[in-house]
């Protein structure tokens, strides 16, 4: 595959900008200073990209690694959603059941 080759859905970056093709995403980590394209979030993006440039491995694993990369400072926060259970709710055949003696 050729690093022309275009990603599913482009990645934006967090100062605006897209990464559109494997080759957008390689200059973007050239361009990086060299301390931050030594770390191992890139590494990986870096090895993803040309997994896939050599057709070794679909596109969409050097997406998340890119994308990984990019996000790896933010964390994720969870929040606690019991009170929206949906297991609660009956079908309407259930609801609407007449001919069994089960009362829901």
């Amino acid at each position: 595959m050729p690093w022309s080759r275009a990603f599913d859905d482009p990645i934006p970056l967090p100062r605006g900008g897209q990464l559109i093709t494997l080759k957008d995403a390689a200059n973007y980590i050239q361009k990086l200073p060299k301390a931050e394209q030594d770390l191992e979030e890139w590494q990986a993006a870096v090895e993803a990209l040309i997994m896939v440039a050599e057709g070794r491995g679909p596109v969409m694993h050097s997406r998340i690694g890119v994308l990984r990369a990019l996000n790896r400072n933010v964390e994720r926060v969870f929040t606690d959603r019991k009170d929206l259970h949906w297991g609660k709710r009956k079908l309407k055949s259930v609801r609407d059941c007449r001919t069994c003696r089960h009362s829901f």
